[in-house]
């Protein structure tokens, strides 16, 4: 599960009291403002149709078109769910922008919900790649419209009562939690027993259900939600429409020469994501405003984002080589039962539920002793490389007859990793961001995100090139690799990110 979407306040997990919020004469219930509950339930159900499409979408491009799916060559399934993954997260940051620019968050949650829906919708009706193309393209952009903007209202709702905001965001964390958790196994269980398209129609069917959701309470969203806070001067609008005139012809011209296609698709997400987080760099680091104790931090927050970026690429191999290796090598029979495949990789973000609130009660506990960013983040590295690592002992199991404990194993220790990574990167961002680039620094992590779910796609293009074990033992190298020099290098490190 992506942690990315954790309160933005603190990347951690706060303890829900029954304080009065300051939140500007909102109305309350359970001591939150009532738009807290309506927001959460929408994220829930557009989390359970976001992961639950997830959790099934590579084996729908793999399966046989006799077992319903599309019968896509290897390399470019995980091409395509790569880029897929981080074209959702580039245009999270682009519907940050417009938000702050053109449409008022408010309707940007609802637009998005609706273009999510009707995603979902063409992915459960219309047949082939045609449906693909259409539905994936859909929910890319509804999602860049709703995720970044429904947490911006949830900010919204609280003036500067910390403590009723914190418990706000857990309860809006819990939310997302619940619809991580039951959107794979859900749909990963409906396919299993009626089908892809069945399991494309849970998933609109939940985005039906935000929309829903949303629409009924929309009175109780604080006034901020329905303004544009810096809108953008009418002479300028017009040159930001041809732009995006521009660049959609260019893409439409590339992909009708077959310049980008399928298989390189993922290629041009990840330069895209790359550029852009140097060129946001760049700017932070160049700009007058920016004093050089800001410029000290962001410079020491690059190392802290290059780990990120690895550390996405490797974990979201649950979504790219992990369900090419299940399909080929894990025995999922269980007693002449068959365990859903999407089921495999969901108990990551089971195990990321429940071991989360012990994490934050032990960095608590811990106080000033706990260790650095940089520190719980080579934690995180090593414990993902080591997951992968595991997945060596496949080399007693030949052919497929791998054990699906294994596998679950694997899994577990995978999404107990992200704890320490995501969090602690949340919290050095908007504790370090410049006071002129407070949005950009947050932005550079799904920046990150982006560019780690692409890498994911361009990884798992190796995996049907070398076997499954060369394989593992590259990617859980790589990461164990990268967790001890991050470790070594931690101090020096946070000599740069904590210097006042």
């Amino acid at each position: 599960m992506n942690e990315l979407d954790r309160d933005f306040s603190d990347g951690g997990i706060a303890i829900a009291r029954e304080t009065k919020s300051e939140s500007l004469g909102q109305p309350e219930a359970l001591g939150q403002p009532k738009a807290l509950w309506n927001l959460s339930f929408t994220e829930l159900w557009e989390r359970f149709s976001f992961y639950g499409l997830q959790g099934v979408l590579t084996f729908y491009l793999l399966y046989s078109l006799s077992d319903g799916g599309l019968e896509l060559a290897p390399t470019t399934a995980v091409s395509i769910v790569g880029a897929y993954g981080g074209a959702v997260y580039l245009c999270q940051v682009l519907g940050g922008w417009i938000a702050d620019r053109l449409v008022a968050p408010r309707q940007m949650v609802l637009y998005g919900a609706v273009i999510i829906a009707a995603g979902h919708i063409a992915l459960a009706v219309v047949d082939g790649i045609s449906g693909l193309a259409l539905g994936l393209i859909l929910i890319v952009f509804g999602t860049g419209a709703l995720k970044t903007n429904i947490t911006s209202i949830v900010g919204m709702l609280y003036a500067d009562n910390r403590t009723a905001r914190d418990a706000g965001f857990s309860y809006f964390y819990m939310a997302i939690n619940s619809g991580a958790v039951l959107g794979p196994l859900l749909t990963g269980f409906t396919q299993n027993l009626w089908g892809f398209h069945a399991a494309f129609s849970l998933a609109a069917f939940g985005m039906v259900g935000a929309i829903i959701q949303f629409t009924r309470k929309m009175r109780d969203l604080p006034p901020a939600s329905a303004l544009v806070k810096n809108p953008i001067a009418r002479g300028q609008l017009v040159y930001i429409l041809a732009a995006v005139f521009g660049l959609a012809l260019c893409a439409t011209t590339l992909w009708w020469l077959d310049v980008a296609n399928g298989n390189n698709v993922v290629n041009y997400i990840t330069a895209i994501a790359v550029i852009a987080a140097i060129v946001y760099f760049t700017v932070i680091l160049r700009a007058p405003n920016v004093t050089p104790t800001e410029k000290r931090r962001m410079r020491g927050f690059i190392p802290i984002w290059l780990a990120t970026l690895l550390f996405f690429g490797i974990f979201l191999q649950q979504f790219t080589s992990m369900p090419l290796f299940i399909t080929d090598r894990v025995s999922l029979d269980v007693g002449g039962w068959q365990i859903p495949a999407p089921w495999m990789t969901a108990i990551g973000a089971l195990c990321s539920v429940a071991v989360s609130p012990f994490v934050a009660m032990l960095w608590m506990r811990l106080g000033a002793r706990q260790p650095g960013t940089p520190a719980k983040m080579a934690i995180g590295l090593m414990l993902v490389g080591g997951a992968y690592l595991l997945l060596l002992l496949s080399v007693l199991f030949p052919g497929k007859t791998v054990p699906p404990v294994l596998v679950l194993v694997c899994m577990a220790i995978a999404g107990v990793s992200d704890i320490f990574v995501v969090p602690p990167g949340l919290a050095i961002a908007t504790r370090i961001a410049p006071e002129h680039f407070q949005a950009q620094t947050v932005a550079l992590l799904f920046l990150a995100l982006a560019a780690g779910s692409s890498i994911s796609g361009l990884l798992g293009t190796l995996f049907a090139k070398v076997s499954a074990e060369e394989y593992f033992l590259l990617v859980g190298g790589l990461a164990l690799l990268a967790g001890i020099l991050l470790a070594l290098f931690a101090k020096r490190i946070g000599a740069f990110t904590d210097r006042q």
